[in-house]
């Protein structure tokens, strides 16, 4: 259904759950609700589907989403909330939603001040003794042989020396759908610095890429097919929503 075609209800609702999802967020480009309903059938509290679109959130941990995408149909609600402004299910839905991440954006997510206050003073085993490290930069490659590249400089905190850790990486679908996590870690040139310096990047990454990120309230998450291009990242997720956003 056009916009021009939505019963006036429809326009208050769609209008309504956009201004709450941009609430949420830190930073949005653009952000479009469409309730697909008349007028009747939202007076009995039935919505035919609604449908998320937004470019460029930023989420929390300073990760942004190149699009979200989500289609929800056969949407219950509370027609009271209408004169409220709100969408208000009186049940929970199921949808399907599409994130995009691109490269760049994971990169920046990964250098931001909360990631790298975790990837600091860590200790590791290195050539057979434990060392403090601190990691600087962290560089971030999704390639289009389906796997990543990752690779962080590192400072040791007593003689102030820089070291390489780099490695490739496939991601998979891990914790129950909840997490991107790498595995069949290969390091350039056959070289393994460190194990525990390597587990903490990883981790980081995990963190970073875990779908909890990218919730919006009254929303759950869960990635049922992830594919890798160059440069960029596709999630397609079965979402279980409580309430949108109002």
């Amino acid at each position: 259904m056009t916009k021009d075609n939505r019963s006036l209800e429809g326009q208050a609702l769609s209008k309504a759950a956009e201004i709450g999802i941009k609430s949420q967020l830190d930073e949005v480009q653009e952000v479009e609700v469409d309730v697909d309903a008349q007028a009747l059938e939202i007076a009995q509290g039935k919505v035919d589907s609604v449908s998320i679109q937004s470019k460029g959130m930023v989420m929390e941990k300073d990760l942004r989403v190149e699009d979200m995408n989500l289609q929800a149909g056969n949407v219950s609600i509370n027609p009271l909330s209408i004169a409220l402004g709100k969408v208000e299910l009186t049940r929970p839905t199921d949808a399907s939603a599409q994130v995009v991440l691109l490269e760049q954006d994971i990169n920046r997510a990964f250098n931001s001040e909360y990631i790298r206050s975790k990837m600091q003073e860590l200790d590791v085993n290195l050539e057979g003794r434990t060392v403090k490290i601190n990691i600087q930069q962290v560089d971030f490659r999704l390639l289009d042989s389906e796997k990543v590249a990752l690779s962080a400089t590192m400072v040791l905190r007593e003689t102030g020396e820089n070291e390489l850790v780099a490695f490739t990486a496939k991601p998979e679908i891990g914790e129950g759908g909840q997490r991107v996590v790498l595995t069949q870690v290969e390091y350039q040139d056959g070289k393994d610095l460190s194990p525990e310096l390597t587990e903490a990047v990883l981790e980081c990454s995990a963190e970073l890429l875990d779908l909890r990120n990218f919730e919006l309230e009254g929303m759950t998450l869960k990635i049922q097919k992830l594919d890798i291009f160059e440069g960029k990242l596709l999630l397609q997720t079965a979402a279980h929503v409580e309430q949108f956003s109002s």
